[in-house]
C-alpha cells in the first residue's frame, strides 16, 4: 500500500450538510469525525460552534458553508456570513462562487467577491475553499476561476457542493489541477462514495475530498490495511 491511514483520514472533509440532518444526528457526526480522526468536518453553520466544542483537543478542523448551496447571496452576506462562522470556530470555510455572475462573464464582480471572502479569511489565519459548481460551467468557465483563485491565493479550488446536478469528475479534476498554481489544492467533492474513488482522485493530485460515507471508507481502508 502507498498510503497510511492517517494519510487517507486527513484528505477526508466529513460533510454533514443535508437538511434534514437532526441535532442528534449532528452531534453523532461530529463524534464520528473526531474518532475517525478526519482532516475537518464541514458542518451546517447553526450548529458550528457546538461542533468547534466537540473537536476541541482535537486535529480534526471545524469547518462549515458560505454561500450554500447556490453562491447567489449578496457579498456583504457572505461576508457577514464568513464573519460570524469565524467566530463560531471555523478553521477553514468552504465558498460557493457567484454561479450567476460567472456564467454571465461578470468576471469584475467575482474577482471582487472572491478577493473580499479570500481577504476576510486570511486576515484571521483560516483557509477558505473556493466552490465551483461544474456542472453548470464550461471549461473555460473552470479555467478562469482556477486562474483568478490561483491570483488570489485561495487555499482550495472545489469542484461541488453535492447539491448540484453533478459531481466530482476526473476530467474537471485534471483540468483544475492543471490550470491550478501548486499553492492552490484540489478537493473533489459530489460522488466521492468509496475508498477506490478516493484513490483514484488521490492520483490526480486531490488532497481534499468532500464525504458523506466517511466511515464506510475508512472502514474500508483499515481493512485493507490490516489484510
Amino acid at each position: 500500500m502507498d498510503y497510511t491511514y492517517q494519510q487517507i483520514a486527513k484528505m477526508i472533509d466529513h460533510s454533514l450538510l443535508s437538511p434534514y440532518l437532526t441535532g442528534e444526528d449532528l452531534e453523532q457526526g461530529c463524534r464520528q469525525g473526531r474518532d475517525y480522526d478526519c482532516a475537518s468536518i464541514c458542518i451546517m453553520p447553526y450548529y458550528l460552534k457546538r461542533c468547534a466544542e466537540i473537536l476541541l483537543g482535537s486535529t480534526v478542523k471545524p469547518s462549515t458553508t458560505i454561500g450554500f448551496p447556490h453562491g447567489c447571496h449578496t457579498t456583504a452576506v457572505k461576508l457577514a456570513e464568513a464573519k460570524q462562522a469565524l467566530e463560531d470556530g471555523a478553521e477553514e470555510l468552504d465558498m460557493v462562487v457567484n454561479i450567476s455572475r460567472v456564467l454571465s462573464g461578470d468576471w469584475a464582480y467575482v474577482r471582487q467577491e472572491l478577493g473580499a471572502v479570500i481577504g476576510l479569511t486570511h486576515d484571521r489565519d483560516r483557509k477558505i475553499k473556493i466552490i465551483f459548481e461544474n456542472c453548470y460551467l464550461t471549461n473555460d468557465h473552470k479555467i478562469c476561476l482556477c486562474e483568478l483563485c490561483g491570483e488570489l491565493r485561495a487555499d482550495w479550488v472545489k469542484t461541488a457542493t453535492g447539491f448540484g446536478s453533478g459531481g466530482a469528475t476526473l476530467e474537471d479534476l485534471k483540468l483544475m489541477r492543471a490550470h491550478s498554481p501548486a499553492h492552490v489544492q484540489v478537493k473533489a467533492a459530489g460522488g466521492i462514495r468509496d475508498l477506490d474513488k478516493l484513490l483514484e482522485v488521490r492520483a490526480l493530485g486531490v488532497t481534499r475530498v468532500g464525504a458523506s460515507r466517511t466511515s464506510a471508507i475508512l472502514e474500508e481502508c483499515k481493512r485493507r490495511l490490516k489484510g
